[in-house]
């Protein structure tokens, strides 16, 4: 099978990236007014789409999932699946929240406790902002994000396996549009490619902070452009070297290592931490989740001019749309040979029940100890950032010493685990000519060069201009990408009233060229 570079989705985000590197560099304040200004109208405008969208696939999911559609094998009747299932949930963990989900769990239930929306009433710390903090940590990481990511996937795993489209978020259109939608394809998947690579960009940035300020405390001295660079080539060239050794090797390995490590962590937490009290506020606020869940999903806060659905979940879903239609490529691919309620099992409900236990552990001890003993996290949280929260956690706990290396060392590996399978979507999405009867590889080359790309782009910005102007960047390609999603679901409904039209995979053909 001959594969070639797709410039139209290439070079479009390429320019565009290093446009924007070289604009905050010249004038870093004009840049963040311009992104800044650009992403608060996004989210003022259509904080009532994303709160919505993001609602409507989580139910379009519980739809598919009980349908005749649940039914349906993904690749055809006699299709065998590249993966066992444990392999397979383990990748689908670690590489969508697990590094967010890493970090956060400790840090923002501390905001929303000390900080509950205007418009609520709650009172600062007190035992109802606790239940509101704990309630809506479900709300942010547990079966909405994974919802965002899981559809999206399935009508992707679907256009591609059954009907035997090409490898392009377009192909997700084609059902509803028509073959006409080919024309679009190298736009749609130029913009849904930036907003993945400057989300990558971001990310990585982010996570060599992270790893930074944690690698401080053996190595002294101030975080500078050199140390950041050192870490980000370190993961850069980790990640890189696992996507391009392949699915089975290097992704799958270093997953299954994440996932095993995460639940050895989250083990030790739960027997040395407040487990009584954990599991309780944590089963009492899964309640009040539960019971408030549409309230609480379509929350804008437009009656009170209340500020706090944009800052937080609105923004959130911004963030996963902007992931979602290249997230959805990878996870897609990795599914062939399971059924559609076995996709929806292990792409949505496994990970997001996961995701609910990790809750309930760490951000139930995080609260504990922000309100029931001396140590002030929430002030730790605002002096020294978010990922200083989790290690103060863990040094209040037994063998602190031994715990807060391990605890960078998983952090290293959940960023590698996370950026590994978006370089290997990229590298794919790059490439023209792959099929489902190909092997699905771009190559090595094609993934080396975003890698360097992506850890360019993260150092220049981390080390000397700020990581919230790539942040911004990344959050401005939710909007378009929203609007793919949505639109692509309108397949689904399609296969829904037509699942047979599913069954019968068509003979394989040569791949069409762009």
């Amino acid at each position: 099978m001959q594969t070639s570079l797709r410039p139209l989705v290439f070079w479009p985000t390429f320019i565009v990236l290093m446009v924007a590197v070289v604009a905050s560099y010249v004038d870093l304040d004009a840049f963040l007014a311009s992104t800044s200004a650009l992403n608060d109208a996004v989210l003022a405008n259509f904080s009532w789409l994303f709160s919505l969208g993001s609602c409507y696939l989580l139910v379009m999911a519980v739809i598919v999932y009980f349908s005749p559609l649940g039914r349906i094998r993904i690749g055809g009747a006699h299709a065998k699946p590249l993966l066992s299932r444990l392999r397979w949930f383990s990748i689908t963990l670690c590489t969508t929240l697990a590094v967010g989900v890493l970090f956060w769990t400790t840090a923002e239930p501390l905001y929303h406790f000390m900080g509950p929306p205007s418009s609520s009433g709650l009172e600062a710390g007190s035992s109802d902002a606790m239940t509101f903090a704990m309630s809506t940590m479900f709300l942010h990481w547990s079966f909405t994000p994974y919802a965002i990511y899981a559809v999206p996937a399935l009508i992707f795993a679907l256009a591609f396996y059954n009907l035997r489209l090409r490898f392009s978020i377009s192909s997700m259109l084609e059902p509803l549009f028509g073959p006409g939608v080919k024309r679009f394809a190298g736009l749609i998947d130029a913009v849904s490619l930036y907003a993945l690579v400057a989300g990558m960009a971001s990310s990585l940035g982010t996570g060599a902070l992270t790893l930074a300020g944690g690698a401080g405390q053996y190595l002294g001295g101030e975080t500078t452009p050199l140390r950041l660079g050192v870490i980000i080539a370190v993961i850069v060239v980790t990640f890189v070297l696992s996507a391009a050794s392949g699915l089975q090797k290097g992704i799958a390995r270093l997953s299954s290592l994440n996932a095993i490590l995460l639940m050895v962590l989250g083990i030790f937490m739960f027997i040395i931490g407040p487990t009584i009290f954990s599991l309780a506020l944590g089963v009492e606020s899964f309640g009040i989740y539960l019971d408030n869940f549409f309230s609480k999903s379509l929350f804008t806060g437009a009656a009170a001019d209340d500020k706090w659905p944009q800052w937080w979940s609105i923004f959130y879903w911004a963030v996963w749309f902007a992931w979602a239609p290249v997230a959805a490529l990878f996870l897609g691919k990795i599914s062939q040979g399971y059924t559609v309620k076995e996709f929806l099992r292990v792409n949505l409900l496994y990970p997001a029940l996961f995701a609910s236990v990790w809750i309930i552990i760490f951000s139930g001890a995080a609260l504990y100890y922000q309100a029931n003993t001396g140590v002030d996290l929430h002030a730790i949280l605002n002096d020294r950032g978010v990922e200083h929260v989790l290690y103060e956690l863990f040094r209040e706990l037994p063998l602190s010493g031994i715990w807060i290396p391990v605890l960078l060392f998983i952090a290293y590996i959940s960023y590698v685990t996370a950026a590994d399978s978006q370089t290997d979507a990229i590298g794919n999405l790059c490439t023209r000519g792959l099929t489902a009867d190909s092997d699905l590889n771009a190559g090595i080359t094609m993934k080396i060069i975003w890698g360097v790309i992506v850890g360019a782009v993260s150092w220049v910005m981390v080390s000397f201009v700020g990581i919230d102007g790539i942040k911004m960047l990344s959050n401005l390609g939710g909007l378009p990408s929203l609007l793919i999603v949505l639109l692509a679901t309108g397949s689904l409904w399609i296969w829904l009233q037509h699942p047979e039209r599913l069954e019968a995979v068509p003979t394989p053909t040569r791949a069409e060229k762009d």
